[in-house]
């Protein structure tokens, strides 16, 4: 399916691939074979095509992994890149409709259509294939990620000691997710000099996706854990440096290295499970869920809220909210049978 064109890949060559890790979901760093079969400027217009127009490298891997995809399997159809047809992309998406989810698939089809329309305006197709192709309907009023009643949010933060570093950093890292909340990637982005004072309070300066900046007010459960963890570390002063960092090894003592995201979920579900709360199915995300729940069942807005998390849409705050949970189990209960 692949093949390892490493003229493409030179250090010196303009229009080098990305990192390896970005394009890991495509086998060993080689160019799908039906686009090195289209010629060297199909090959450097797909470059460019995640080099240039993608900018969040979450998003870049997951297109990556859909493209590759899709032309593995039009490569075992025989297929060439000038003779894709809308029937074949119809045909691939029906397939993969069985297979996956509709929002992975919707997430596939929206890959396809934004790299054949790079390829059309880069004069490498004529015309894009993908553009009269449905997905699958998807309508979410409620989301699935997984919500801790307070009291459970609270044993969690409560159960990890407080006498370690590693205690210290797990717990504040914990409740900046809660009591702001910010998604994981934002929280491990964050540098020393993103938890700052102005006035009489204290900031979080949050990296959003798309490069942006979204600067929260910070509770004061959240700034008590901050302000020991930072205490103990011995870098507070170094305000350029990662805020929250990953172990040296198995020791107790942190690197110098940033926590990535599967850090970070590691140790939720290590934490979890002393704290008695079920490992399998808790997150990241469901902090972020917790705390907007939270707040609006202790009298929060929901337009608040959504300034808080900085959603675009209410609808997409709303889908965070489980205070009806509680209210539907009541009504459910007076089926008296």
């Amino acid at each position: 399916m692949y093949r390892d064109n490493s003229k493409y890949n030179q250090p010196d060559n303009p229009f080098s691939l990305p990192t390896r890790s970005e394009f890991s979901s495509m086998a060993q760093f080689g160019l799908p074979s039906i686009i090195v079969r289209a010629g060297d400027d199909a090959v450097r217009r797909f470059a460019e095509f995640f080099a240039a127009t993608i900018r969040n490298r979450n998003t870049r891997e997951a297109y990556a992994q859909a493209i590759g995809q899709f032309f593995g399997w039009c490569e075992a159809r025989g297929m060439e890149l000038p003779t894709i047809q809308p029937i074949a992309i119809g045909a691939y998406i029906e397939h993969l409709t069985r297979i996956r989810s509709a929002p992975t698939v919707k997430q596939h089809l929206a890959a396809i259509r934004m790299l054949f329309d790079w390829l059309v305006t880069g004069h490498i197709v004529a015309v894009n294939p993908a553009w009269s192709v449905k997905g699958p309907r998807h309508v979410v009023k409620k989301g699935k990620t997984p919500v801790l009643i307070a009291a459970k949010a609270r044993q969690l933060l409560d159960s990890i000691e407080t006498n370690t570093l590693i205690g210290l950093r797990d717990r504040a890292l914990i409740g900046v997710m809660c009591f702001s909340f910010a998604r994981v990637s934002a929280v491990v982005n964050m540098n020393v000099d993103d938890y700052y004072q102005q006035g009489k309070r204290s900031w979080f300066r949050l990296h959003e996706k798309n490069g942006k900046f979204h600067e929260v007010p910070v509770h004061h459960t959240a700034e008590e854990y901050l302000d020991q963890y930072l205490a103990a570390t011995g870098f507070a002063d170094d305000k350029k440096s990662p805020l929250f960092r990953s172990m040296t090894g198995k020791s107790a003592r942190l690197s110098a290295d940033r926590m990535s995201r599967i850090d970070v979920l590691r140790m939720v579900k290590r934490r979890a499970v002393p704290a008695g709360i079920g490992a399998e199915r808790i997150c990241c995300h469901t902090f972020r869920a917790t705390g907007i729940t939270a707040y609006l069942e202790n009298g929060g807005t929901l337009e608040h809220a959504q300034a808080i998390a900085a959603h675009e849409s209410p609808r997409t705050t709303k889908l965070y909210d489980r205070t009806d949970d509680a209210i539907t189990l009541d009504e459910i209960e007076r089926i008296a049978i």
